[in-house]
């Protein structure tokens, strides 16, 4: 079964009291214009599930899609991108780290990095934010397109390198991705699933826990 596709648009919320009691949780999160919607877009082959904008930082709330499997998928505001009121700016970056800590549904991270500019300061804040959960984080080096194989590979090292001071305190794997060209699509399924199957009680038809 393919996890992604022909996963539905569930509902927005702007604030965490308006969160859905959903059973199980996974959630995309990356700087504006790192490609997180489209990643979203290429997963669940559908060309407009998440809104792609040539402007950065057009997703402004917490946008939650249902999966095949019945667990959701949420798509989180885009961080970084300064061409916005403080106010707002501010207003996401709380709500991000609010809900990155403190949503029991949550069991995993999707993070999405341009691979030509990983790991900025504000990446480095969401792996702290969620550190302090011990869920595991799974990050895409998207465009991979836009690179040589052999930059490809050489860029996924450096990333490896330098994420091995996180790996000592939570779980964190990283993959190329491109959304053009399809490419990584099957890792990050085995990923995500890898996560649901952890969590999911062994029968299949007890109810997952909300908090």
């Amino acid at each position: 079964m393919n996890l992604f596709q022909n996963a539905k648009f569930y509902t927005t919320v702007n604030h965490l009291k308006d969160l859905p009691a959903t059973r199980a949780e996974i959630a995309f999160v990356g700087r504006s214009n790192a490609g997180k919607s489209s990643a979203i877009n290429t997963l669940t082959n559908h060309t407009r599930l998440a809104y792609v904008s040539k402007t950065p930082g057009r997703t402004q709330h917490i946008n939650f899609f249902e999966l095949a499997n019945g667990a959701f998928m949420v798509d989180l505001p885009g961080y970084g991108y300064a061409q916005v009121p403080e106010a707002i700016r501010t207003h996401w970056v709380r709500l991000l780290g609010d809900y990155l800590q403190h949503r029991a549904q949550l069991i995993g991270l999707v993070m999405i990095m341009d691979i030509r500019h990983p790991l900025k300061a504000l990446d480095v804040q969401m792996l702290d934010f969620f550190a302090l959960t011990g869920r595991p984080v799974h990050i895409l080096l998207s465009k991979a397109d836009k690179l040589s194989k052999n930059d490809q590979i050489k860029s996924l090292s450096a990333v490896k390198q330098a994420l091995k001071p996180f790996t000592e305190r939570q779980q964190v794997s990283v993959q190329l991705f491109s959304s053009l060209k399809k490419q990584g699509m099957a890792e990050v399924e085995t990923v995500v699933a890898g996560w649901f199957a952890d969590f999911a009680p062994a029968d299949d038809e007890a109810e997952l826990p909300v908090v």
